[in-house]
C-alpha cells in the first residue's frame, strides 16, 4: 500500500559535530558495524552499519544490507513531489533502522554537498535535504548514495557496552563494500574484508 507523502522527511540533519565539522570524530564516525553472528535480534541480525555519528552523546548509524521492499525510489519522490518524474537517476532505498522510519537520509561520496550536509569522514556524507533528491532526479548528485529511511541509535556509552559485549565488529569501509555490493552478501563480504570466515566466527559466538 503506497504511504502518504506526509509520513517521509527530509529535515534538516541535526546531528553531533565537531569544531571541523566532522561527524563523530575521535569515535567510530565512518566505520561500519558489522553483526556477530550471536547477534540474534531481528532487526540487526547480520547487519551491516555505516556508523554515521558517534560522540559521548550516542551514535547513529544506517544499516546498509536492509532493502526498503515497500516503496521504489521514484514512487518517494512523487510523494516528496520532486521532479522531473520519472527521474534521470536511480538510488537505492533502504530501511536504515528502527528509529524514525518515516525520515530520510542519504548517505553518499563527498564530491556533493550542501549547507544541510555533514561529513561522515573524508570521503562520505549524509545529508537530510530534499535538495539532494532533486539533484539526483535530474542527473547530478553525488557520484553514489543509498537513500534510507529511518536508522539505528545507542544512547550514550551504548555502542561501547555492545562492542564490548561481542555484539558488533568494525572495520573501514570501501566504496565497492558500501554502494556496490548486494544486500544478500554484505555481511559476509564485510567479515572477508576483516579476513574472518564467518563458519569459523559462528563456532565461538556468543562468548564474551
Amino acid at each position: 500500500m503506497a504511504r502518504r507523502a506526509s509520513e517521509h522527511e527530509f529535515p534538516e540533519a541535526k546531528l553531533p559535530r565537531s569544531p571541523d565539522g566532522t561527524v563523530g570524530e575521535g569515535y567510530l564516525g565512518g566505520q561500519l558495524l558489522v553483526a556477530m553472528p550471536g547477534l540474534t535480534d531481528p532487526r540487526f541480525a547480520r547487519a551491516v552499519i555505516c556508523v554515521c555519528a558517534h560522540s559521548a552523546d550516542g551514535a547513529m548509524g544506517i544499516v546498509l544490507n536492509k532493502p526498503l521492499e515497500t516503496l521504489s525510489f521514484e514512487e518517494l519522490l512523487k510523494q516528496l513531489e520532486v521532479q522531473p518524474l520519472p527521474p534521470q537517476r536511480q538510488i537505492r532505498l533502504l530501511a536504515g533502522g528502527p528509529v524514525e522510519g518515516g525520515r530520510g537520509f542519504v548517505l553518499h561520496t563527498a564530491d556533493w554537498e550542501s549547507d544541510a550536509s555533514l561529513k561522515v569522514s573524508g570521503d562520505l556524507a549524509l545529508t537530510a535535504s530534499v535538495d539532494i533528491l532533486k539533484a539526483i532526479a535530474a542527473g547530478g548528485g553525488p557520484r553514489q548514495g543509498l537513500l534510507a529511511l529511518g536508522y539505528a541509535g545507542w544512547g550514550p556509552g551504548q555502542l561501547e557496552t555492545e562492542i564490548q559485549r561481542n555484539a558488533w565488529l568494525n572495520v573501514t569501509p570501501d566504496e565497492a563494500l558500501l554502494f556496490d555490493s548486494q544486500p544478500d552478501t554484505q555481511w559476509r563480504q564485510a567479515l572477508a574484508k576483516l579476513r574472518i570466515d564467518p563458519l569459523l566466527l559462528s563456532a565461538s559466538a556468543g562468548h564474551a
